[in-house]
């Protein structure tokens, strides 16, 4: 039996990239290998809930790295697994390099390292790391480059079972639907979309997401007279794999990545991306299945490109399903079961 900790929280409502993540894995490790403590901060997943040797360790508001150091060092766990950048991880390092503590630490990168600032945490569960894994090729290449650590990659699974195609063809009438899907923030850019909403007045544009830049981009779709913006408003995983059967082309012209799931999840559901090249994403195969870009006026003569031709959008909407097969999240726990035992096993033999 191996012990995995890790970081993240087991709530049902909890719909940070990193927590879906690393629900999904757990829910698929079995039971009998592996024993696994995580976060709670409210009602658990159900899968998490009914998993057998799986412990939910309480958050509450003050107080939870002195309450649960001592939990996670007395759980004689055998992997510390996605470190944050957080108080509980900085001290856990901390006594695992001056106890000596036969813990394996296997540290995932999300979030590409060319230009954003790496904080003393995060450096140290890098260069400490039994195994570094980073969400994509380009991602484990900055990790690589700026720490010259051996980064290997896991990407982020797919819900497919979710994530489908429709069951009948995309529809081929004249009113088309863009759809965006993230988190209003400045990074994300969805003024851009709005701006092209502007210039399709026959298109319908739907934002599914929330955060600090809605009113600002509100007011730009009073500004610029679009009406045929909709502000969807944040949807639980059925509803986003809803909204993205139904529309014909997803916009995506964040500039700040590592390796965005939503993509994946278009992909699956059969639906051509347009977004941005600087990140690299694997989800998208540039010509075949979408286009990646490097610059506004690209993204927009792209999506007219896709939007005037309908052939060219259902004969990439095929092949971003078909390429989107090799994202299953089975197949990902299993590569990440391979990690546990690999690293867990490196302590057992010394």
């Amino acid at each position: 039996m191996i012990t995995i900790f890790t970081p993240s929280f087991a709530d049902e409502a909890n719909t940070n990239a990193q927590n879906l993540t690393v629900k999904e894995v757990v829910s698929r490790l079995p039971a009998d290998r592996f024993r696994v403590v995580m976060l709670g901060d409210g009602a658990p997943d159900p899968r998490i809930l009914a998993r057998e040797n799986t412990e939910i360790l309480a958050w509450s508001r003050h107080g939870n790295t002195a309450r649960l150091l001592p939990r996670v060092l007395l759980s004689k766990i055998d992997v510390y697994f996605f470190p944050r950048e957080g108080p509980l991880d900085r001290l856990f390092l901390f006594f695992r390099r001056s106890l000596r503590l036969p813990v394996a630490l296997v540290t995932y990168i999300v979030m590409a390292l060319d230009e954003i600032a790496v904080g003393p945490t995060m450096t140290r569960s890098i260069c400490e790391a039994d195994c570094v894994l980073g969400n994509s090729r380009y991602v484990s290449q900055t990790v690589k480059d700026r720490f010259g650590v051996a980064t290997g990659t896991i990407y982020d699974g797919v819900k497919r079972e979710l994530f489908c195609p429709p069951t009948e063809a995309r529809r081929t009438a004249s009113k088309l639907t863009v759809l965006y899907a993230g988190s209003f923030q400045a990074r994300k850019r969805v003024d851009v979309v709005i701006r092209e909403a502007a210039n399709w007045p026959s298109v319908e544009f739907r934002l599914v997401g929330k955060g600090e830049e809605e009113q600002k981009c509100r007011s730009l779709v009073s500004e610029l007279g679009c009406r045929n913006v909709t502000f969807v408003g944040h949807l639980s995983q059925q509803g986003v794999a809803d909204e993205m059967r139904n529309a014909d082309v997803f916009l995506f012209p964040s500039v700040l990545e590592g390796h965005p799931q939503v993509l994946g999840q278009a992909a699956s559901c059969g639906l051509p991306a347009v977004a941005m090249e600087k990140y690299r994403p694997d989800y998208v195969v540039h010509g075949e299945t979408g286009y990646l870009v490097k610059s506004e006026s690209e993204l927009s003569q792209k999506l007219g490109l896709l939007l005037s031709d309908q052939d060219l959008r259902l004969r990439m909407s095929a092949a971003a399903a078909r390429h989107a097969l090799q994202f299953d999240w089975d197949k990902v726990a299993r590569d990440w079961e391979r990690v546990f035992v690999e690293a867990a096993g490196k302590w057992r033999r010394r």
